[in-house]
């Protein structure tokens, strides 16, 4: 990938030619806003569109058959939108050690949700008899992970719920990214997202391994001889209030729910902090319809009392949004007490009058004790205690399997499917897959681009003249023409993620232009004058990458339409011949996808500083720059080097 300070000498270059306002194309403020949030408003406009639909289905919700019909819909499209799940191997539960407090006991418990993919967790239990019922609490976004959740264990316990927290991926001792001796190489979230953008290649998401070991979780409490197992009930916090959701829409065996600071709903969500970590996110679900609200619907009327702070970050209107909508259809059903809302004057957090109000709810229909519940002074085990593994991380235990090794094996398991659709007789049904997954249209389904000329300017030995490609409606890419004195040669089309303007400070482009040959450079979508830098982990904007996730679409998908569409008027200006693709960085995925399925436009495609194998990605989550390029469920019908072999002329391929 092209660094961030390459990128900074490149346009700096290009200022020693022309002043950075003399290769601006578009103005401080288009008619809509600013050009560098064009995407986000593209983006919101379909959003807004898709909340009305899925507004105009939740009104349809009169009777309790249209609630069961609804139910059973978005189910099937939540597990089809999470990919297949698992086989239930066999949970090797061992008890690695005991705790004991004031008015409890504990155990602490490594199982495996997956062959040799370890779970490290402590279950809090009564002093007193069995069975039990009990609450799986999944952790948020802590470092520490499970230990952040014993205070609401032990009260639970102290009050005859068995209660278990468990380290989730990425968190506690269950790191998945780390050096030889154990340390993280990265942020926890942003090792979330990291696992993220390579599962989502393969058809899953991160979300698809955390809520797999949430049911293993229940699975290990529903085997024990001192738990209920028609009695189970969850409640997590933020990234646990989540998992919470997923769980308690998914696992018909929760009986009683209570996810805390995380329930909301997608317009307010959006409208304020944006979306979240990878595992917050499943595809296309907004485009399907699958808001907070659901996972409330799916589960009516089963008990579920919604955990709301004030002042949290998830936006405390969207909160009660979800939980009136979710009221009419517990009342429509009979059970109008079942769901519930308990708003603190707090900030984000678990706080202790959302603890009790939770512990009262648990009691109240798992042990059916409806009565104040006050929380006692007490202390919890230290993170060193708590601890189950002698390193501190499961991936230091011989023969451990991380997300990025049980990705690599199904990309594995997967690569006979891929050679199989792409032996040369199919050639035409495989680049239709391609389209699909990768959403890109047909170049004569596309609309017909409006064209704006800009000014001219000369440089030493050519011209530039400005360009606005307008391909859709509001959406604009702007764009510089590199015309030589004499054209007598070929047309390329270039594009970077760093901006059109790199293309004036490369001496090998200059060298084209000079030499005879057209050259038009170009700023796609949310690239150049339209976005950000293509810095950091992610190269791209965090927000946009991931609403178009959300709506099912794929940023790479819709770059190469902004190419095709620039290549085609490329094409046709003055004599209309083949145009040779240049693709610079992040931009180097959707140039080869546009030269791939449009082979008739292209005479050639040269890639420079980009990707060009997304299971190597798989097994290297570590490597920046991806997540802008992940199309989901990519790697079950194609990756990158299949594109490559299936261009009539060899592509040029350089670091």
């Amino acid at each position: 990938m092209i660094r961030t300070t390459f990128a900074l000498l490149l346009l700096t270059a290009a200022a020693n030619a022309f002043a950075a306002d003399d290769l601006k194309v578009l103005p401080d403020q288009l008619a809509d806003g600013p050009p560098k949030q064009m995407l986000r408003r593209y983006l919101k406009a379909q959003t807004e569109a898709a909340f009305a639909r899925r507004q105009a289905a939740y009104e349809q919700l009169k009777t309790p058959e249209d609630v069961a019909a609804y139910q059973a819909k978005i189910r099937a499209l939540l597990l089809q939108q999470l990919g297949e799940r698992p086989e239930r191997t066999p949970l090797n539960p061992r008890v690695v050690g005991e705790l004991k407090g004031a008015g409890y006991r504990a155990e602490k418990v490594i199982f495996e949700s997956q062959p040799q993919h370890f779970v490290t967790a402590v279950i809090f239990l009564p002093t007193t008899k069995g069975p039990f019922p009990a609450v799986l609490v999944p952790a948020g976004h802590s470092q520490d992970g499970k230990v952040s959740n014993q205070r609401v264990c032990i009260l639970l316990a102290m009050n005859g719920i068995a209660a278990m927290c468990y380290d989730p991926i990425g968190q506690g001792e269950r790191i998945q990214i780390i050096d030889e001796k154990g340390k993280p190489l990265f942020k926890m979230t942003e090792e979330h997202t990291l696992l993220g953008s390579t599962s989502m290649l393969l058809g899953r998401g991160t979300a698809s391994y955390r809520i797999w070991d949430g049911m293993r979780a229940l699975d290990y409490l529903a085997s024990r001889d001192d738990i209920d197992a028609k009695r189970l009930g969850v409640t997590g916090c933020s990234g646990g209030g989540t998992l919470s959701s997923y769980l308690m829409a998914l696992d018909q065996r929760v009986l009683c729910a209570a996810p805390s600071c995380y329930i909301t709903s997608f317009p307010r969500l959006l409208a304020t902090i944006g979306p979240q970590d990878a595992e917050q996110n499943i595809h296309a679900q907004i485009a399907l319809g699958i808001d907070h609200a659901e996972y409330l619907l799916l589960r009516a009327p089963r008990p579920t009392l919604i955990l709301a702070s004030t002042h949290d970050f998830f936006d405390i209107q969207g909160t009660w949004d979800t939980f009136r909508q979710a009221k009419r259809v517990y009342t429509r059903l009979g059970h109008p007490e079942a769901v519930s809302l308990i708003e603190t004057d707090a900030k984000h957090g678990y706080p202790l009058l959302q603890r009790e109000a939770m512990a009262h709810w648990m009691n109240r229909w798992l042990l059916e004790k409806d009565q104040p519940i006050s929380e006692a002074q007490f202390t919890t085990p230290s993170e060193a205690a708590a601890r189950c593994t002698p390193a501190g991380q499961v991936m230091l235990r011989p023969g451990a399997r991380s997300v990025t090794d049980l990705n690599a094996e199904l990309d594995d398991r997967l690569k006979p499917q891929r050679e199989k659709i792409w032996q040369k007789e199919n050639l035409p049904q495989a680049l239709t897959k391609v389209r699909a997954i990768a959403g890109i249209r047909p170049l004569k389904e596309l609309p017909q681009p409006a064209i704006r000329q800009g000014e001219a300017q000369q440089g030493v030995g050519y011209s530039i003249e400005k360009l606005v490609i307008e391909p859709e409606a509001n959406l604009a890419i702007p764009a510089l023409w590199l015309k030589p004195e004499k054209f007598s040669g070929k047309k390329y089309l270039y594009v970077s993620g760093v901006g059109k303007q790199s293309a004036i400070a490369d001496e090998q482009i200059l060298k084209l232009v000079r030499s005879g040959h057209l050259v038009l450079a170009i700023d796609v979508r949310g690239c150049g004058e339209t976005g950000p830098a293509p810095e950091g982990l992610w190269g791209g904007d965090w927000n946009d990458i991931f609403v178009s996730y959300l709506l099912g679409r794929s940023l790479l998908g819709m770059r190469a339409e902004d190419i095709l569409v620039a290549a085609q008027h490329l094409s046709e200006s003055g004599e209309k011949s083949e145009v040779h693709l240049i693709g610079v960085g992040v931009c180097g995925p959707p140039a080869l996808h546009a030269a791939a399925v449009e082979r008739d436009l292209f005479a050639g495609l040269e890639l420079r500083g980009s990707s060009v194998s997304w299971s190597d990605y798989v097994r290297h989550p570590e490597r920046p720059g991806q997540l802008v390029n992940s199309v989901h469920g990519a790697l079950r019908a194609y990756d990158l080097p299949d594109l490559l072999r299936s261009l009539p002329y060899p592509a040029i391929v350089r670091e």
